[in-house]
């Protein structure tokens, strides 16, 4: 085994492999970026080494820089995580070349499967079954149009160097091909120095299930079963759980064995990823096969007791698989959410910021039961490379934490992580953590009527307004102003209260506050008899009710009585910003001092604004340029992700203030448009 490993990777997969490496006695090596420097992976690791500026280009995707930090510090291998490096058939040659062991898989395996053309032909000679499609050499625009046309629409287009969802279209008509291609191969371009494509037909209501595989060098491969993946936004996964739900043992044996055959077909060594789309009728089909270790890898965990980076360790080492195909078993239901700094209302665009406040629910980090050698099924696990305080910068994959919980059953399981994602508090960067709720919480998640198309098709229900419990924050948010300023329950100074103390007299107060969610201001008037300390009142919306409150037994915690109901939620205090955390809701309200604001006006369809901070990678108008509503403008790219801004209305273009290449920021104008 190592004595020492250096980690090639930032973030919570950085931390999740320092924490096995802490476990198993092996000393681990951070590198980090100037925008890393105090990043959680940093400290979670015996030593750091920095390589670079903020950018991946600049410092993650430094072959030579990684190297000589491995060098450097005398580390035997390389743990290159997911994304970044980690499947880089250079990186693992200059590894190999530099006498440091790459904890992946040979070169040659990763060149097959590298590209996806070659590694479907690789699997056609396997017998692994394919999905119709062109995967041809030949990249000539018309040519691909013309398979298109040929495999019959929809098709979807694919980086054929890809992964993460970055390079894909689904195409739905001939006509919107030539334009569909064009973004593909300039996304592919951006994100893996490749724009060569492959074109798929697109199975309506598909499922994405994968495999997970691993496999020795002395001939041992097994499958540690299946993840249904299929709940997406903008081909990204959003919830992940182990076993894939609804299949027959037949089918995931068939399944497994298939993904076996596939890594066998390549030489295959380590941990691999198989993944299938599979029809409603139960076919399945050969998707691609990531060499590396996958995001979702921790509910595999969870459902085998396995400790998946211990056996990437292990098999790099020379050592033989742990266990046979036999000797593992399945143990309960798993499900992860990954919880994402974005705006899911605005598209799931990337939200930056600093992490003001965060709290998790109550759950472990991976660990391993010492007696057995198991991992350790706890009921709530949090894999995170982020603390409270750290900023989401528009550098790095937007990721918050991962949650993930274990249940002797689906139902279990599906209870558990409901009250997991109610029990989350973000406050600081836009998160999708209500947006989980909702999904954990549909009939279609819940029957598991699954496919990769469950948001669209519910599109209207996932992001319908919610009824949440505003009287009840607006009685805690109330509760914390008065104790903030001194007007507490329990009696404060005269002196220093905000209620203007009377002799022999009470008081009323008008509190202006405004609703954050829904931009609108209103106030409410908090009344007290100065005889007693018990004779409060709130009016809100016309309404006067009787009011108590207290502060609770833990930090930013309150109760609160308004009327007939009661309520216990956590407040946290920003500035004059107060984020209130009640009965599995987050509402905001922003106290106006004493007076009551107008709203701020809503932000109207004619901001021609960025909607993150980003670059320009495309100008498609020019000042004098007459336009339609909905007609592209500018394409912008954050997160290695294109995002298109549209015209809001028919109009002339005036003015273009950026160009190709420039940076800009969240709310920047990018250009003027004149509407009649």
């Amino acid at each position: 085994m190592f004595n020492k490993i250096l980690i090639a990777n930032r973030g919570e997969i950085a931390c999740r492999v320092a924490a096995t490496c802490k476990r198993l006695g092996i000393a681990s090596v951070a590198v980090y970026s100037d925008a890393d420097a105090n990043a959680k992976h940093v400290s979670a690791c015996d030593e750091a080494v920095h390589i670079g500026g903020s950018t991946a280009a600049e410092s993650y995707l430094r072959v030579e820089r990684i190297i000589e930090a491995a060098r450097a510090t005398g580390a035997q291998a390389v743990h290159p995580g997911y994304g970044f490096l980690s499947e880089n058939e250079d990186f693992a040659h200059a590894c190999e070349a530099a006498g440091i062991v790459f904890i992946g898989p040979p070169v040659e395996a990763i060149a097959a499967m590298g590209s996806k053309a070659a590694a479907k032909a690789l699997m056609h000679s396997a017998a692994v079954p394919l999905v119709p499609g062109y995967h041809g050499d030949d990249q000539n625009p018309e040519l691909l149009h013309r398979e298109a046309d040929a495999i019959g629409y929809p098709v979807l287009l694919k980086a054929s160097a890809g992964g993460g969802g970055k390079g894909m279209r689904v195409v739905e008509r001939s006509q919107d091909f030539v334009a569909a291609l064009a973004s593909c191969k300039r996304e592919a371009a951006s994100s893996f120095g490749n724009d060569r494509v492959l074109i798929e037909k697109y199975l309506t209501r598909p499922r994405h299930v994968e495999v997970q595989v691993f496999a020795d060098r002395h001939g041992g491969a097994v499958y540690l079963f299946d993840r249904d993946c299929s709940v997406q936004r903008r081909h990204q996964k959003v919830l992940e759980e182990a076993p894939a739900p609804g299949l027959s043992a037949e089918i995931k044996r068939e399944m497994g064995e298939a993904a076996v055959a596939a890594a066998r077909a390549v030489n295959y060594v380590g941990a691999g990823t198989v993944e299938f789309i599979m029809t409603a009728t139960g076919e399945f089909y050969f998707m691609e096969m990531n060499t590396r270790l996958q995001v979702e890898h921790p509910v595999t965990e969870m459902i085998t007791g396995q400790d998946l980076v211990e056996w990437q360790l292990r098999v790099a080492a020379g050592e033989s698989l742990p266990l046979t195909q036999e000797q593992l078993k399945i143990d309960g239901h798993a499900i992860e959410a990954r919880i994402y700094a974005e705006h899911p209302a605005r598209g799931f665009l990337p939200s930056t910021g600093t992490l003001k406040h965060l709290r998790m629910p109550e759950g472990v980090e991976f660990t391993i039961d010492a007696a057995t050698g198991e991992g350790r099924k706890a009921p709530v696990r949090i894999d995170s490379g982020v603390r409270e305080g750290d900023t989401i910068t528009p550098f790095y994959d937007p990721m918050i934490a991962k949650l993930i919980v274990h249940g002797a059953s689906r139902e279990e399981a599906l209870a558990r992580m409901s009250r997991a994602l109610h029990a989350c508090e973000v406050v600081g960067p836009h998160t999708n953590v209500e947006f989980l709720q909702r999904i954990v919480e549909s009939e279609p998640f819940a029957t598991g009527d699954l496919d990769t198309g469950l948001i669209e098709r519910h599109h209207e229900a996932l992001f319908a307004p919610v009824k949440k419990p505003f009287k009840e924050a607006l009685a805690l948010a109330c509760a914390a102003l008065l104790t903030r300023e001194g007007g507490t329950a329990h009696g404060a100074s005269p002196w220093d209260a905000l209620s203007h103390w009377r002799l022999n007299g009470g008081y009323t107060q008008t509190l202006g506050w405004r609703d954050v969610e829904r931009e609108s201001a209103f106030t409410v008037t908090f009344a007290r008899d100065g005889g007693t300390q018990t004779a409060q009142t709130l009016e809100h919306d016309g309404v006067r009710e009787a009011f108590t409150w207290s502060s609770g037994s833990g930090l930013h915690e309150y109760r609160a009585t308004i009327g007939d109901a009661r309520a216990t939620g956590r407040v946290f205090i920003d500035g004059d910003t107060f984020h209130v955390f009640c009965l599995g809701h987050t509402l905001a309200f922003e106290w106006q001092n004493l007076l009551a604001h107008a709203a701020d006006a809503e932000h109207g369809e004619g901001r021609l604004t960025a909607p993150m901070p980003g670059k320009v990678i495309a100008v498609l108008v020019e000042p004098g340029t007459v336009v339609e509503k909905g007609t592209p403008l500018i394409v912008m790219e954050a997160m290695k992700m294109e995002h298109t801004i549209g015209a809001p209305a028919a109009g002339t273009v005036s003015e273009v203030l950026y160009a190709v290449g420039d940076q800009v920021a969240d709310g920047a104008q990018l250009l003027v448009l004149d509407m009649p």
